[in-house]
């Protein structure tokens, strides 16, 4: 019997971004192995992406980590998720679903999907139509 080996970081990155058509360069190969080269989901934002890059011995700008996250959306390979109008975060998991702040310490996780009922929406203005419905649910630690 013969044991199939896992794709490394690098092949899962390089397979991820062939998959959304977009060229492997150096910045985007690095960035994509923190993004997918495990098999997870993860939300980050440019900073924590750009400091983790860093760390990890990357030789990317902040603007290139910011161009990147764009080309990644662009490509649906991301999901954007605004919180406010200053951060934004990015999530790998682009099926549509909800998300958690957490306004105490400013992260973002999953909501679960199956518990999100939306019965009704408001018609949208003539001439445009609901492209889609993103349900940021903040959350803050209750006081004793």
């Amino acid at each position: 019997m013969t044991l199939e080996r896992a794709p490394s970081a690098t092949e899962t990155a390089t397979q991820w971004l062939a998959a959304a058509g977009l060229r492997p360069t150096r910045q985007r190969v690095a960035l994509a192995e923190l993004l997918v080269g495990d098999g997870r989901h993860r939300h980050v934002t440019a900073e924590s992406l750009f400091e983790t890059a860093k760390c990890q011995g990357a030789t990317v700008s902040l603007a290139t980590v910011y161009n990147t996250l764009r080309a990644f959306c662009d490509a649906g390979v991301l999901q954007e998720i605004m919180v406010d109008g200053a951060k934004s975060y990015f999530d790998t998991n682009t099926h549509d679903h909800p998300h958690f702040f957490w306004e105490d310490d400013g992260r973002v996780t999953d909501a679960p999907s199956d518990q999100l009922v939306i019965t009704k929406l408001p018609d949208a203005p003539d001439g445009v139509e609901i492209a889609s419905v993103d349900v940021v649910i903040r959350l803050r630690k209750t006081k004793p």
